[in-house]
């Protein structure tokens, strides 16, 4: 797992700090969904009904659908893939190993789509923002960082229901 964006390190630009951080929070994903057998990966734990596996595949298409479909405005398929009957999915044809090599593939992508664009620059007119003007790519990265903490916190709530494991631990 990439260590915790240092905060007192020498200055940085500012795509590289919010790629670091992503990178980070992908990583604690990954660590709280890694070690987990298969059946706890795919057995939801709470009154919502997601499971481990299906926040990170979820994760995997927020990424997707907010960079590739979103701000370059690319063709993705079926954007909304992570959803079945109104609610996240996995797959059963995919393993808690192919989920996380998934991630793993999604974190090089972002970056690629990082680097070929300005953090100021607006994104292409997409079916994403339902008609709303494109927002600029450093406030896409703020949103995606924000979802990635937010569910990062939610699987310590899940690994501590599974097997007591908390936070940093887990």
């Amino acid at each position: 797992m990439p260590p915790f964006p240092d905060p007192t390190g020498p200055p940085a630009p500012r795509a590289q700090v919010l790629l670091g951080y992503l990178d980070y929070f992908r990583g604690v994903l990954a660590e709280k969904v890694a070690d987990l057998p298969e059946e706890d990966a795919r057995t939801s734990r709470l009154p919502s009904g997601w499971s481990p596996l299906e926040l990170v595949h979820h994760l995997v298409h927020v990424e997707r659908r907010w960079l590739d479909w979103g701000f370059e405005g690319r063709d993705v398929g079926d954007p909304w893939a992570d959803r079945r009957d109104g609610r996240w999915h996995v797959p059963e044809a995919l393993s808690g190993a192919d989920v996380l090599a998934l991630l793993e593939e999604r974190g090089r992508l972002t970056r690629a789509v990082v680097e070929r664009h300005a953090l100021d620059e607006v994104g292409a007119p997409s079916g994403r923002w339902e008609g709303a003007d494109p927002p600029a790519l450093e406030r896409v990265l703020l949103h995606l960082l924000q979802e990635h903490a937010r569910h990062a916190g939610h699987l310590d709530v899940v690994r501590e229901l599974v097997d007591g494991r908390t936070g940093e631990d887990g």
